[in-house]
Order: C-alpha cells, then sequence, then structure tokens
C-alpha cells in the first residue's frame, strides 16, 4: 500500500506520467477489488454529454443501470447520440434534454421543466465547457467561455438544488481540468476582458473558479445529504481537446487517454460509497487531489466571496431563493 500511494504521488507530480494513460493505467491496477456498484433507481443528469467526456460517462451510466437524462444543445446530435447509446445498451432508460448552457434564460427553462417532470435527481454531472480562440459573448452578454463553464453549472446547480435535496443522499460532480493548477482567482477581471486573451489560459481559470465554487457549495450545503465534488480527467482524447489545442493534440496522441478512462472519476464519484461520506474534494483518478501546487494560486475568503457574488449578480439567481426550496429527506424526518 505505501508503495502504491508512492507511485501515486510520484505519478501526480510528473504531469505527464500523472495525466496521461500510463498513469491511468498503472493507477487502476489496484481498482480491481472496488467494482462500481449498480445505479439502478438512481436518476443522473449529464451536461454536454453528446461527446467525449459527457458522452463516455452517459453511457458508464447506463452501463450501471442509471435513469439518464443526457443534456445537449442540438437536439439533432443528441437525439444520434441517445439512439447510439441505445442500441447498445437496450435495457437502458434514457431520456434526452435540450438546453443550452451559455444562455440563462434556456437554463431557467429547462430547470423549471426538469424539476416538475423529475421526482427525483441522485446525481448532476456538470460536464458541459467551451473554450474559444477569441474573445466572444453569450447571448446575455458575458464572455463565452465563463458563462458555459462558470456561470451555466452555477445557475443550473443552484435551480436544482430543491430537486437534489429532496431526493438526498445526491451528488454534485463538477468537471474541471488539471490546467487551473497553472492559473488563479482573477475576481478583478473573472470575464478575461482586460489584456490580450488567451484560449487555453482563461479555460483554465474558469476550470479554476469551478472548483472554488465546489468548495463553496459543500460548505453551503452541509447537513443536507448533498454533497460536491470536483475531479479532473488527465489528458483525454476528445473532439474539444483536437480542435482547441491541435499542436498538443498532435503531438501526445500516443499518450492521451480515452474518452471512458477520463471520465472514470467521474462514474466512481457517482456510484461508489468513498465520496459520499465527504464533499468539496477534488479527485483524479479516485483519490483526492490537492487543489494547489502553485503558492501565488491561493485565494483568499474575500476573493472566494466576490466570485460567488459575481454569479448571483449575472445570473439573477440570488442565495435566498435556496431557503425557500423543499427540505431534504433527511429534514423532513427531523433528522
Amino acid at each position: 500500500m505505501i508503495g502504491a500511494a508512492l507511485l501515486d504521488k510520484a505519478l501526480d507530480r510528473s504531469v505527464v506520467g500523472g495525466y496521461t494513460n500510463v498513469g491511468y493505467r498503472l493507477r487502476r491496477r489496484g481498482w480491481s477489488e472496488r467494482e462500481l456498484p449498480s445505479m439502478r433507481g438512481r436518476t443522473v443528469l449529464v451536461t454536454g454529454a453528446t461527446s467525449g467526456l459527457g458522452l463516455a460517462a452517459a453511457e458508464g451510466f447506463a452501463r450501471l443501470g442509471a435513469d439518464v437524462r443526457l443534456l445537449a444543445r442540438d437536439r439533432e446530435r443528441g437525439e444520434l447520440v441517445l439512439s447510439g447509446i441505445a442500441s447498445r445498451h437496450p435495457q437502458a432508460q434514457l431520456e434526452l434534454c435540450i438546453c443550452d448552457l451559455s444562455d440563462l434564460s434556456s437554463i431557467r427553462s429547462f430547470a423549471e421543466q426538469f424539476s416538475a417532470a423529475n421526482e427525483a435527481l441522485h446525481v448532476l454531472v456538470n460536464n458541459a465547457g467551451a473554450m474559444r480562440p477569441a474573445l466572444e459573448r453569450s447571448v446575455d452578454g458575458v464572455e463565452l467561455a465563463f458563462a458555459t463553464n462558470v456561470l451555466g453549472p452555477f445557475l443550473l446547480t443552484n435551480l436544482l438544488l430543491g430537486l437534489l435535496r429532496r431526493s438526498a443522499p445526491a451528488r454534485v460532480i463538477n468537471v474541471s481540468s488539471g490546467g487551473m493548477y497553472t492559473q488563479e482567482l482573477r475576481t478583478e477581471d473573472l470575464q478575461s476582458e482586460h489584456g490580450d486573451y488567451d484560449g487555453p489560459a482563461v479555460y483554465a481559470r474558469t476550470k479554476r473558479a469551478e472548483v472554488v465554487l465546489t468548495e463553496m457549495w459543500a460548505q453551503r450545503l452541509k447537513g443536507s445529504g448533498v454533497v460536491v465534488h470536483a475531479m479532473h480527467p488527465g489528458w483525454a482524447d476528445t473532439p474539444g481537446v483536437r480542435s482547441s489545442l491541435p499542436r498538443f493534440h498532435r503531438a501526445m496522441s500516443h499518450l492521451l487517454r480515452t474518452p471512458e478512462e477520463g471520465a472514470d472519476t467521474i462514474l466512481w464519484l457517482a456510484a461508489a460509497a468513498e465520496p459520499e461520506r465527504s464533499s468539496g474534494g477534488f479527485w483524479h483518478d479516485r483519490r483526492m487531489r490537492p487543489t494547489h501546487m502553485l503558492p501565488w494560486t491561493r485565494d483568499s475568503a474575500q476573493e472566494r466571496e466576490r466570485l460567488w457574488e459575481e454569479c448571483e449578480r449575472l445570473s439573477g439567481w440570488h442565495e435566498a431563493d435556496s431557503r425557500s426550496a423543499s427540505p431534504s429527506k433527511s429534514e423532513r424526518k427531523g433528522t
């Protein structure tokens, strides 16, 4: 066990060793005794479910027997993906949901309809993301990467908290990126409007913000029966990587993980027993990882609150809204 832990730490600190398929294959040797349990009877919502990690996670949940809701922006593409999963898993309970996570009005409409149509939501996977080559604006006038990667999940999660609480025990899983280790939380420029726009750096900053929000949700939801975790998949061969980082993809193609390998920790966080015993963790390859590798990336309590407050301002959702949400199962029982 000590040898495995030392190897795991060495792989993580080497970055290349830990983030590639090499690290995954070495680490998974110790997972045979921890097969994922059935998720039959559990309802899972996966955003960005039409390709890459989201598709791999959605199919993995179907394989585990969950009732899977695939959230997509494009209906035609979503229907093709749903049909493909259904053909490979004929017994799967699948449903396509349409929502643009960069559009606040679309999110509000979807959350209202979803909450009315579903009796339970046990797992929410915030996976959809965007990396842009230049500064673009959402329909709401928000920088597109921040709108999709941070503001959209912030609003969606908070609007679905009532349903998650009523379904407790429930889990929220935020898909981040190892690139966030290189970036700090810039509360004075959350939308990257000042200076030159660097797509990969902006993306990494939004993923840092996702991890911070994960920890803040964990604090706010303590005792509710809803746990919140973030994870990073390592370097996976996804359509997003191929289109947004073509040079990186060409140079590292032989070492990139498959989408299924990248999505493994998403499935584990949703199905395994261990993640339910804690909240606010940052995970990679089924182990909790530090959130900072460089001292200058650390943030203060004041900066974290500014991030939350700006997300409230931009989304139009306010924390007081959640106080009127229905109580969790444990709260209704008075425990």
